[in-house]
């Protein structure tokens, strides 16, 4: 559907210029926004924010006089200090010289423009044009979600559905049932009534057409043109809306080599994925697996407060995430994702069993998987890759439904967040090419 503004534009202004100006202002909430999230804590992300922008952005361009430039000519009473063909010096852009107080040297300003946020308008920016990609319907699932569908006439309702075809329709078929008269015979027989009034002519006939014309027109007003009796309104039931299911699985490595930074990073991205999951969809199930040299399914809590450590077997996730879906989500019936954070450390023995897992049981039936590296705030100093980053990088390269970034402080968190899950994603070759989030 194309909408055509036709309205006139308003004095001084440009209704094209206008939403150019409410699109860099609302770019400028969306990064105040973005920028505001990376100070947060995890139990504050979902809360409302106070948000400041720069007055400049909000001046809405205009059209109008120069104040200053051109030739102009003024009569200046009082003057004493110019005669005609002196030049006068154009005032200083902080104001002139003189008049008022004085002030900071730096020159004037104006504060930023501050607001308050409410929770749902944060999110709703936070998570702008993210979605679960390649989310296809394989199994229909009981939602309460619904969908208004047509469903005939009922004869009330409200006016907005008022059906004027039907009632228009009933109205006629009515009226031809009732002979009621048409317009055009009354009116055919008061031009023979006039007639014969003003020629004198058959004074039985002209009687006669004055019974005939009170009884048409009485018969008119007991047969109104539309009878509320003719009213229909188009009737509509709520059907439910098929809802695709989907399982997201989050498995974060909390072994001995993950320092607090490390799984503060992860705790962060995994409450981005939480928090964007339950925001934008009724029906994902989320599974959390937590995994030392040992893994295990646990609840939420669990997931993102408990302390326990160990060694590192990454492929213990691996198998626990496999036997979940052949116990829970076949995948016939479920859209399975995997989002996978780690500091990229893994026992030798075990990186050939990762992979063979990885390639045989898991990406066969998930439709996306993510794996992002966290790592130390300052880069190794060796520049080298680890080792589950290495084992990884060739499914990436491979392209298709897996990807891999790499966080090392809480302001990358959130741009690699919205690359993994944007609707328009990186590739792999791409990120790599440009290098870290920013």
């Amino acid at each position: 559907m194309n909408v055509i503004d036709r309205r006139l534009n308003p004095k001084g202004k440009s209704l094209a210029n206008r939403q150019r100006f409410l699109r860099r202002a609302r770019a400028q909430i969306v990064k105040a926004v973005r920028d505001a999230s990376g100070s947060r804590s995890i139990q504050d992300i979902a809360n409302g924010e106070k948000i400041s922008i720069p007055m400049d952005g909000l001046r809405e361009p205009s059209f109008h006089r120069a104040a200053k430039g051109g030739i102009r000519d003024y009569v200046v009473p009082g003057n004493k200090d110019f005669v005609v063909g002196d030049r006068i010096k154009k005032p200083d852009e902080d104001g002139g010289e003189g008049g008022g107080s004085e002030g900071s040297p730096d020159g004037e300003g104006q504060d930023d423009f501050a607001f308050v946020l409410s929770r749902d308008e944060f999110l709703d920016i936070f998570l702008d044009d993210l979605e679960l990609p390649d989310l296809v319907k394989k199994k229909m699932k009981q939602t309460e979600s619904t969908t208004p569908m047509r469903a005939g006439y009922s004869v009330t309702g409200s006016p907005a559905n008022l059906n004027i075809v039907r009632t228009m329709r009933n109205s006629l078929s009515r009226r031809i049932a009732l002979k009621r008269p048409k317009p055009e015979e009354l009116a055919a027989l008061e031009a023979e009534i006039k007639r014969l009034e003003e020629t004198g002519e058959d004074p039985e006939r002209l009687s006669l057409l004055r019974v005939e014309f009170d009884h048409l027109a009485s018969k008119i007003r007991r047969v109104p043109y539309i009878d509320p009796l003719d009213v229909r309104y188009s009737r509509f039931e709520h059907v439910p809306k098929p809802v695709t299911q989907a399982v997201m699985f989050c498995l974060m490595d909390v072994s001995g080599s993950m320092t607090e930074h490390m799984k503060d990073l992860s705790k962060r991205f995994f409450m981005l994925l939480y928090l964007f999951l339950s925001r934008r969809y009724r029906h994902v199930d989320v599974v959390f697996i937590r995994h030392t040299h040992e893994a295990e399914e646990v609840d939420e809590e669990t997931f993102f407060y408990s302390t326990e450590s160990g060694g590192t077997v990454v492929s213990t996730a691996l198998v626990e995430m496999r036997k979940v879906i052949d116990e829970r989500y076949p995948p016939a019936d479920w859209n399975i994702y995997c989002a996978q954070a780690s500091d990229g450390d893994n026992t030798s023995a075990d990186n050939a069993k990762t992979a063979s897992l990885l390639e045989t049981s898991i990406l066969p039936l998930c439709q996306y998987f993510a794996y992002v590296e966290v790592g130390a705030e300052y880069k190794d100093w060796l520049g080298r890759d680890s080792d589950l980053w290495r084992t990884y990088k060739e499914f990436a390269r491979a392209g298709g439904n897996f990807a891999m970034r790499r966080v090392r402080v809480r302001s990358q968190i959130f741009p690699v967040f919205r690359d993994l899950f944007s609707k328009e994603r990186k590739d792999n070759a791409a990120w790599e090419a440009g290098g870290e989030a920013p």
